[in-house]
């Protein structure tokens, strides 16, 4: 069954939800971080707030007109897009926008902190976020997230609280709950662009729709059911796994020119080696 594009269909939900985050941050920066950082210092960088900046507005732009719309009326793969934009691109650029004495306040509770510590560990973190994959991708828990709009908010809940635990290794701002290191990284990100290739091989491969209750939704663009599927499965098998492989580059040549610094000989030194030399004599290596 054709459909034709959604019309301009605001969600005032999703605008509150983003205007009281972004309220909150600046708040924040204005009178809890002049209590909390030493006189004279930034309470953030001009790059934590953009980075911040950027991951509200991902944010308000997955979960509202068109995103929103195309993603739970018409196309599985755009809601694929959608939960990419939230994981993917606005928890990170939250994280990387979240300077460390705001994490700090946010995770004073002992026990909140004792468990977002444990959680962001590299097991528990890789465990939990792709459960929390599968779970929302599963037929049954989609369908129900498609008729029941508290369940839809559960769903996206899960994935922002489970994207903040598989990016925390990565990008955490606190020193008390540190990031791994550089080789622990790279393969940490291997194995999450690796596991959730098996979710995706379903959608991929399989041969009658997954999901019935996009049977039943309008289409948009000539994809029929089947075709909505593949094109999910490879956004999330292709997509994703293309945006993790960047990062894990980023962290190998960060990785190599830090030690490649490490092991450069100082200035002094060298000169140290030249006067040696002069005179015949070499520092052996």
């Amino acid at each position: 069954m054709g459909a034709t594009f959604p019309a301009w269909d605001p969600h005032p939900d999703v605008w509150l939800l983003v205007a009281l985050l972004v309220a909150g941050y600046a708040v924040a920066l204005g009178r809890l971080g002049p209590t909390l950082v030493p006189v004279g210092t930034p309470v953030a960088s001009r790059f934590q707030v953009t980075c911040f900046g950027l991951g509200a507005f991902t944010t308000w732009l997955a979960a509202d007109w068109p995103v929103h719309n195309l993603g739970e009326g018409y196309l599985y793969s755009v809601h694929m897009v959608q939960h990419l934009m939230f994981t993917m691109v606005a928890v990170p650029l939250l994280l990387l926008g979240t300077p460390a004495w705001l994490a700090r306040h946010l995770l004073r509770p002992p026990r909140l902190f004792a468990t977002v510590r444990q959680c962001s560990r590299f097991l528990p973190a890789l465990l939990i976020f792709n459960v929390v994959v599968v779970v929302t991708h599963w037929p049954a828990f989609v369908d129900a997230t498609l008729r029941s709009g508290p369940v839809h908010f559960l769903g996206h809940s899960l994935l922002f609280l489970s994207a903040i635990v598989i990016w925390m290794p990565i990008l955490s701002p606190l020193p008390e709950i540190p990031r791994l290191r550089p080789p622990l990284q790279m393969a940490f990100l291997f194995l999450q662009a690796v596991v959730p290739t098996v979710p995706a091989s379903f959608l991929t491969f399989g041969h009658q729709p997954l999901y019935r209750r996009y049977e039943d939704l309008p289409k948009l663009f000539g994809l029929d059911a089947l075709t909505d599927q593949l094109v999910a499965g490879l956004i999330m098998k292709i997509g994703a796994g293309l945006l993790l492989w960047a990062i894990i580059a980023v962290v190998f040549f960060r990785w190599a020119a830090a030690e490649e610094r490490r092991n450069r000989p100082q200035p002094g030194l060298r000169d140290m080696e030249r006067e040696l030399e002069r005179f015949g004599l070499r520092i052996s290596n």
